[in-house]
Protein backbone atom coordinates (compact mmCIF):
# COMPACT_ATOMS: atom_id res chain seq x y z
CA UNK A 1 0.00 0.00 0.00
CA UNK A 2 1.40 3.41 -1.04
CA UNK A 3 0.38 5.40 2.01
CA UNK A 4 1.16 8.77 0.46
CA UNK A 5 -1.58 8.35 -2.12
CA UNK A 6 -4.07 6.71 0.25
CA UNK A 7 -7.00 8.70 1.57
CA UNK A 8 -7.01 9.29 5.30
CA UNK A 9 -10.38 7.56 5.68
CA UNK A 10 -9.10 4.50 3.82
CA UNK A 11 -6.13 4.15 6.15
CA UNK A 12 -8.37 4.31 9.23
CA UNK A 13 -10.85 1.91 7.65
CA UNK A 14 -8.06 -0.60 7.10
CA UNK A 15 -6.74 -0.29 10.66
CA UNK A 16 -8.71 1.78 13.12
CA UNK A 17 -5.74 2.02 15.51
CA UNK A 18 -4.28 4.59 13.09
CA UNK A 19 -6.99 7.00 14.29
CA UNK A 20 -4.89 7.77 17.35
CA UNK A 21 -2.01 8.89 15.12
CA UNK A 22 -4.23 11.14 13.02
CA UNK A 23 -5.78 12.60 16.18
CA UNK A 24 -2.29 13.36 17.53
CA UNK A 25 -1.52 15.40 14.39
CA UNK A 26 -4.91 17.11 14.34
CA UNK A 27 -5.97 15.33 11.15
CA UNK A 28 -9.72 14.87 10.64
CA UNK A 29 -10.18 11.21 9.65
CA UNK A 30 -13.99 11.27 9.49
CA UNK A 31 -15.50 14.34 7.83
CA UNK A 32 -12.33 15.07 5.82
CA UNK A 33 -11.39 11.44 5.31
CA UNK A 34 -11.53 11.72 1.51
CA UNK A 35 -8.25 13.66 1.30
CA UNK A 36 -4.97 11.85 0.59
CA UNK A 37 -2.17 11.74 3.16
CA UNK A 38 0.06 13.65 0.76
CA UNK A 39 -2.44 16.49 0.37
CA UNK A 40 -3.24 16.51 4.08
CA UNK A 41 0.42 16.82 5.04
CA UNK A 42 0.92 19.65 2.56
CA UNK A 43 -2.18 21.50 3.77
CA UNK A 44 -1.28 21.15 7.46
CA UNK A 45 2.52 21.39 7.15
CA UNK A 46 3.07 17.93 8.61
CA UNK A 47 6.26 15.90 8.12
CA UNK A 48 5.06 13.12 5.79
CA UNK A 49 7.90 10.71 6.59
CA UNK A 50 7.33 11.06 10.33
CA UNK A 51 3.59 10.52 9.97
CA UNK A 52 4.05 7.42 7.81
CA UNK A 53 6.62 5.99 10.24
CA UNK A 54 4.13 6.33 13.09
CA UNK A 55 1.33 4.81 11.03
CA UNK A 56 3.51 1.81 10.19
CA UNK A 57 4.36 1.31 13.85
CA UNK A 58 0.71 0.97 14.80
CA UNK A 59 -0.13 -2.66 15.40
CA UNK A 60 -3.58 -4.01 14.86
CA UNK A 61 -5.21 -4.75 18.22
CA UNK A 62 -7.26 -7.90 18.70
CA UNK A 63 -9.82 -6.09 20.87
CA UNK A 64 -10.93 -3.79 18.05
CA UNK A 65 -13.55 -5.32 15.73
CA UNK A 66 -12.55 -5.91 12.14
CA UNK A 67 -15.26 -3.63 10.77
CA UNK A 68 -14.19 -4.34 7.19
CA UNK A 69 -15.33 -7.94 7.64
CA UNK A 70 -18.83 -6.93 8.81
CA UNK A 71 -21.75 -7.25 6.46
CA UNK A 72 -23.97 -4.18 6.14
CA UNK A 73 -26.67 -5.45 8.49
CA UNK A 74 -24.17 -6.30 11.24
CA UNK A 75 -22.47 -2.94 10.90
CA UNK A 76 -25.80 -1.09 11.07
CA UNK A 77 -26.80 -3.03 14.20
CA UNK A 78 -23.45 -2.13 15.77
CA UNK A 79 -23.79 1.58 14.91
CA UNK A 80 -27.28 1.77 16.39
CA UNK A 81 -26.52 -0.28 19.50
CA UNK A 82 -23.24 1.43 20.35
CA UNK A 83 -23.36 4.95 18.94
CA UNK A 84 -27.00 5.93 18.43
CA UNK A 85 -27.94 4.69 21.89
CA UNK A 86 -24.91 6.45 23.40
CA UNK A 87 -26.03 9.80 21.98
CA UNK A 88 -29.63 9.28 23.11
CA UNK A 89 -28.54 8.39 26.64
CA UNK A 90 -25.68 10.86 27.11
CA UNK A 91 -26.80 14.08 25.41
CA UNK A 92 -29.51 14.97 27.99
CA UNK A 93 -26.99 14.65 30.85
CA UNK A 94 -24.42 16.84 29.12
CA UNK A 95 -27.08 19.44 28.37
CA UNK A 96 -28.05 19.43 32.05
CA UNK A 97 -24.46 19.90 33.20
CA UNK A 98 -23.85 22.71 30.70
CA UNK A 99 -26.97 24.51 31.90
CA UNK A 100 -25.66 24.32 35.47
CA UNK A 101 -22.22 25.56 34.42
CA UNK A 102 -23.74 28.57 32.68
CA UNK A 103 -25.72 29.45 35.81
CA UNK A 104 -22.73 29.14 38.15
CA UNK A 105 -19.72 30.03 35.99
CA UNK A 106 -21.19 31.84 32.99
CA UNK A 107 -20.39 35.34 34.24
CA UNK A 108 -16.68 34.51 34.62
CA UNK A 109 -16.54 32.20 31.59
CA UNK A 110 -18.95 33.58 28.95
CA UNK A 111 -17.71 31.04 26.40
CA UNK A 112 -19.88 28.53 28.26
CA UNK A 113 -23.02 30.10 26.82
CA UNK A 114 -21.78 29.48 23.27
CA UNK A 115 -20.65 25.95 24.13
CA UNK A 116 -24.06 25.26 25.64
CA UNK A 117 -25.88 26.59 22.56
CA UNK A 118 -23.65 24.66 20.16
CA UNK A 119 -24.07 21.38 22.02
CA UNK A 120 -27.84 21.86 22.25
CA UNK A 121 -27.94 22.41 18.49
CA UNK A 122 -25.75 19.34 17.97
CA UNK A 123 -27.78 17.04 20.20
CA UNK A 124 -31.11 18.17 18.72
CA UNK A 125 -29.81 17.82 15.17
CA UNK A 126 -28.22 14.44 15.82
CA UNK A 127 -31.46 12.99 17.20
CA UNK A 128 -33.25 13.95 13.97
CA UNK A 129 -30.28 12.78 11.91
CA UNK A 130 -30.29 9.34 13.54
CA UNK A 131 -34.03 8.97 12.99
CA UNK A 132 -33.53 9.62 9.27
CA UNK A 133 -30.82 6.98 9.19
CA UNK A 134 -32.87 4.41 11.08
CA UNK A 135 -36.10 5.01 9.15
CA UNK A 136 -34.81 5.74 5.64
CA UNK A 137 -31.14 5.06 4.89
CA UNK A 138 -30.41 1.98 6.98
CA UNK A 139 -33.55 0.08 5.85
CA UNK A 140 -32.61 0.92 2.25
CA UNK A 141 -29.10 -0.48 2.71
CA UNK A 142 -30.49 -3.59 4.39
CA UNK A 143 -32.92 -4.11 1.52
CA UNK A 144 -30.09 -3.79 -1.00
CA UNK A 145 -28.06 -6.37 0.90
CA UNK A 146 -31.07 -8.68 1.16
CA UNK A 147 -31.80 -8.51 -2.57
CA UNK A 148 -28.13 -8.97 -3.40
CA UNK A 149 -28.02 -12.17 -1.34
CA UNK A 150 -31.20 -13.42 -3.04
CA UNK A 151 -29.98 -12.25 -6.45
CA UNK A 152 -33.12 -10.14 -6.86
CA UNK A 153 -33.51 -6.99 -8.93
CA UNK A 154 -32.97 -3.58 -7.34
CA UNK A 155 -35.57 -1.99 -9.60
CA UNK A 156 -37.77 0.39 -7.66
CA UNK A 157 -35.24 1.15 -4.95
CA UNK A 158 -34.01 4.69 -4.38
CA UNK A 159 -30.38 5.27 -5.42
CA UNK A 160 -28.47 4.91 -2.16
CA UNK A 161 -26.23 7.87 -2.99
CA UNK A 162 -29.10 10.34 -2.52
CA UNK A 163 -29.73 9.87 1.22
CA UNK A 164 -26.03 9.22 1.81
CA UNK A 165 -25.10 12.63 0.44
CA UNK A 166 -27.53 14.24 2.88
CA UNK A 167 -26.09 12.25 5.80
CA UNK A 168 -22.51 13.05 4.81
CA UNK A 169 -23.34 16.75 4.61
CA UNK A 170 -24.87 16.62 8.09
CA UNK A 171 -21.83 14.72 9.38
CA UNK A 172 -19.60 17.51 8.14
CA UNK A 173 -21.77 20.12 9.87
CA UNK A 174 -21.40 18.28 13.18
CA UNK A 175 -17.66 18.00 12.69
CA UNK A 176 -17.47 21.77 12.27
CA UNK A 177 -19.72 22.35 15.27
CA UNK A 178 -17.62 20.16 17.56
CA UNK A 179 -14.41 21.73 16.32
CA UNK A 180 -15.85 25.03 17.56
CA UNK A 181 -16.77 23.50 20.92
CA UNK A 182 -13.27 22.05 21.32
CA UNK A 183 -11.69 25.41 20.47
CA UNK A 184 -13.92 27.38 22.83
CA UNK A 185 -13.19 24.95 25.67
CA UNK A 186 -9.43 25.00 24.97
CA UNK A 187 -9.61 21.32 24.04
CA UNK A 188 -11.73 20.59 27.11
CA UNK A 189 -9.27 22.05 29.61
CA UNK A 190 -11.04 22.90 32.88
CA UNK A 191 -10.12 26.37 34.22
CA UNK A 192 -8.46 26.66 37.61
CA UNK A 193 -11.70 27.81 39.22
CA UNK A 194 -13.68 24.95 37.69
CA UNK A 195 -15.77 22.78 40.00
CA UNK A 196 -16.37 19.03 39.87
CA UNK A 197 -19.36 19.53 37.58
CA UNK A 198 -17.08 21.51 35.25
CA UNK A 199 -14.62 18.60 35.15
CA UNK A 200 -17.34 16.02 34.54
CA UNK A 201 -19.04 18.08 31.84
CA UNK A 202 -15.81 18.67 29.92
CA UNK A 203 -14.76 15.03 30.25
CA UNK A 204 -18.14 13.96 28.88
CA UNK A 205 -17.89 16.46 26.02
CA UNK A 206 -14.44 15.14 25.07
CA UNK A 207 -15.71 11.55 25.12
CA UNK A 208 -18.80 12.56 23.13
CA UNK A 209 -16.68 14.13 20.40
CA UNK A 210 -14.39 11.10 20.23
CA UNK A 211 -17.31 8.69 19.90
CA UNK A 212 -18.97 10.94 17.33
CA UNK A 213 -15.81 10.86 15.20
CA UNK A 214 -15.77 7.05 15.34
CA UNK A 215 -19.50 6.97 14.56
CA UNK A 216 -19.05 9.17 11.49
CA UNK A 217 -15.99 7.20 10.40
CA UNK A 218 -17.88 3.89 10.45
CA UNK A 219 -20.59 5.36 8.24
CA UNK A 220 -18.62 7.59 5.85
CA UNK A 221 -15.63 5.30 5.34
CA UNK A 222 -17.00 1.77 5.75
CA UNK A 223 -20.81 1.43 5.62
CA UNK A 224 -21.52 3.93 2.84
CA UNK A 225 -18.81 2.66 0.45
CA UNK A 226 -20.03 -0.90 1.10
CA UNK A 227 -23.60 0.05 0.25
CA UNK A 228 -22.55 1.87 -2.92
CA UNK A 229 -20.50 -1.13 -3.99
CA UNK A 230 -23.40 -3.51 -3.42
CA UNK A 231 -25.82 -1.37 -5.42
CA UNK A 232 -23.39 -0.75 -8.29
CA UNK A 233 -22.61 -4.47 -8.60
CA UNK A 234 -26.10 -5.22 -9.98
Amino acid sequence: MNLEECKVGEVVAENFHTAQVFTKYGIDFCCKGGISLLETCKNQNIDMSMLIDELKQVEKSTDIPDYQSFDANTLIEHIIAVYHHYIEETAPTINLYLNKLCQVHGERHPELYTIQALFKQASDTLLVHMQKEEKILFPLIEEIEKRKLLQESLIGLMPVEMPMQVMESEHEEEGIRFASIAKLSYQYQVPTDGCQTYQVAYAMLAEFEKKLHTHIHLENNILFPLAKKMQSSF
